[in-house]
């Protein structure tokens, strides 16, 4: 921790390193931005929750040039200082589903809509990212499932058999499997 005067200090020049980020971004030299809010997180004690909005402006413009990984990363820090930010929350879910990370999107989603009923995107977001989320676990578990019958169909074929020689079936009601062998 820093003594309150230099402190102060720090936190002034940061949040004045935000304001010159603020006006590059809004005449649009989105570079000169991010230097700015990249400035502000450096000066900024990290301590200091107000860091979150520093981080949250600097994803922003890491939208913009379309580098999701960086938004979700500039986010993620901001909510470990604030962890009820809408804005970051927000950021983080659109670039999570970008990345393909659709549980995480839906998480992210449902706690800005808990947070803030009234952010009618969010509202609109979570059914769509629920069945997107439901789709991607589906695909990632047939994607482990081929890859365990491979393991399975190495190990096994040393004894001259195959997983195919195994019957697989699905109970509805309790979504459990049956394993049958067969011949």
């Amino acid at each position: 921790r820093h003594e309150p005067e230099e402190e102060a200090r720090l936190l002034a020049a940061a949040r004045a390193e935000k304001e010159k980020g603020n006006e590059f971004f809004k005449a649009g030299d989105l570079a000169a931005a991010l230097e700015c809010y990249t400035e502000a997180i450096e000066l900024c004690p990290s301590y200091v929750e107000e860091r979150a909005v520093f981080f949250a402006n600097r994803a922003v413009v890491h939208r913009k040039f379309g580098s999701a990984a960086d938004v979700e990363a500039d986010c993620t820090a901001a909510l470990a200082l604030q962890p009820n930010h809408v804005k970051a929350l927000l950021r983080r879910a659109q670039a999570r589903e970008e990345l393909e990370k659709m549980q995480e999107a839906l998480d992210d989603m449902k706690k800005v809509v808990e947070i803030d009923p009234s952010v009618a995107e969010a509202r609109r977001a979570v059914p769509r990212l629920q069945v997107a989320a439901e789709k991607k676990a589906e695909e990632l578990k047939e994607q482990m499932m081929g890859q365990l019958k491979e393991l399975g169909n190495s190990l096994l074929g040393k004894f001259g058999m195959s997983l195919d020689n195994f019957k697989a079936e699905k109970d509805p009601s309790t979504g459990s499997y049956n394993i049958s062998f067969g011949r």
